[in-house]
């Protein structure tokens, strides 16, 4: 059996790692010219579920050169208001061993760490364009250079822009959460890490503004692993209607948009914005699938934000790809040892619809521009009610820990009936 896999990403590349393991012929085409090209974003999150994943798919060698790569693990989960006032702290746990932990890892770290050992399988600069089912019960695929790949298997890990789904399943809709989020990076100096809030060196920090704006920020320490200089990321989220119309701005007019936003904001906060390194400024309008109907199975599937694009309120997306790389490459290993291939692929896109979709539903709570905290006048009532529960949670123990339970079950879909990832 022979895999085509359109797209060298997270779970594109988890995915080949597991096929190859067990034997399995599999391609990758990446369109990127190079291994470094085109990473948005600077921080995945990898939940317990997502090292479990990538434990299970890569060669010992591989899963251990990824663990070396990744920064410090967050060990708490900070809540705090626009002006660093504390709302929640949280325990994550971190007694866990490297098969089971949470991780922090840059996307660049990642990717190189992962395309280790599959020199012969990933092909960078194909630029997938079609695909084309044969009556034999092979796929061909076909790409912009005029070249073509034919295999008994076709899967798309292209992402959000799936030209693969958009073929397959033309009925999919991606739609618009009405959420915009602008995102930069900074180094981690001496002078920059004393403008964090409390805890959020060694911590995932959230911040609510009073007007449904939500900030996120991470601090990666290598710890002189060489991998990557540390550096603190942020993103600010909030509804379209508080932006300007930012077509054609610059990075640097970004970065003074979110300045513009955020008047009353902590001054210190309002200094890691100014800081951001222009050039690492992006801004993105966050879009979501609506869940899908099973479809009739074939030779041709998908993975991750291809099938179930999610926003990135809790940081679902990177783990559902790779339980789906996991799932995928179990079921197709099942078929090329004599199970029928399209029975294989039928039972994972079952299984697959079932959790991506609750995940996708799970983090759209995070990120919908249409919910009341982002409304004139009663978003502020629903904004100081939220803060009001989150510091009744924090002062009470028994609810502190019931909420933080269920926080650490969610992430981890062994002991859930769903995956729901908090991670950045």
């Amino acid at each position: 059996m022979r895999v085509l896999i359109i797209g060298a990403g997270t779970g594109g590349l988890c995915l080949a790692h597991g096929l190859k393991k067990a034997g399995v012929d599999v391609a990758v085409f990446e369109r990127d010219r190079t291994p470094r090209s085109m990473l948005i974003g600077y921080r995945v999150g990898i939940s317990p579920d997502g090292s479990k994943a990538l434990h299970s798919c890569l060669p010992p060698e591989v899963f251990a050169e990824f663990v070396r790569t990744t920064a410090r693990p967050p060990r708490k989960i900070v809540m705090r208001t626009e002006k660093y006032g504390e709302l929640l702290v949280g325990d994550i746990p971190t007694d866990r061993e490297d098969s089971r932990s949470e991780k922090s890892v840059s996307r660049i770290a990642m990717r190189t760490a992962l395309l280790g050992g599959l020199d012969d399988v990933v092909r960078f600069d194909r630029t997938f364009t079609h695909f084309r089912q044969n009556d034999d019960g092979t796929v061909t695929a076909f790409f912009d250079d005029g070249t073509a790949e034919t295999g008994d298997v076709l899967v798309g890990a292209d992402g959000a822009q799936s030209k693969v789904r958009r073929q397959y399943l033309p009925h999919a809709r991606v739609i618009d959460t009405g959420i915009t989020s602008v995102a930069g990076k900074l180094p981690l100096t001496e002078e920059n890490a004393k403008l964090l809030p409390p805890l959020a060196d060694g911590g995932i920090t959230l911040l609510f503004g009073p007007n449904g704006e939500f900030v996120i920020i991470h601090v990666m320490r290598f710890d002189g692993t060489g991998v990557e200089d540390d550096y603190i990321m942020w993103g600010y989220a909030a509804s379209h209607d508080k932006f300007p119309d930012m077509n054609g701005m610059s990075q640097a007019e970004l970065k003074q948009v979110v300045l513009n936003l955020t008047p009353r904001f902590h001054p210190d906060l309002r200094r890691l914005f100014a800081l951001a390194t222009p050039e690492t400024v992006f801004q993105i309008r966050v879009r979501t699938s609506e869940r899908l109907k099973p479809w009739q199975p074939s030779n041709v599937t998908m993975i991750g934000d291809s099938v179930h694009l999610m926003t990135p309120g809790r940081g679902i997306g990177a783990n559902t790809a790779l339980r789906d790389a996991e799932l995928l490459s179990r079921k197709l290993t099942e078929a090329a040892v004599g199970k029928d291939v399209v029975q294989a692929i039928s039972e994972y896109e079952q299984e697959m619809i079932e959790y991506g979709f609750a995940a996708v539903e799970a983090s759209r709570e995070m990120m919908d521009g249409g919910s009341l905290v982002h409304k004139p006048v009663i978003g502020r009532v629903v904004a100081a009610f939220s803060r009001t529960f989150l510091r009744v949670t924090n002062a009470v123990p028994p609810l502190k820990r019931k909420m933080m339970a269920e926080d650490a079950a969610e992430r981890d879909h062994v002991s859930s009936t769903h995956e729901v990832v908090r991670a950045g």
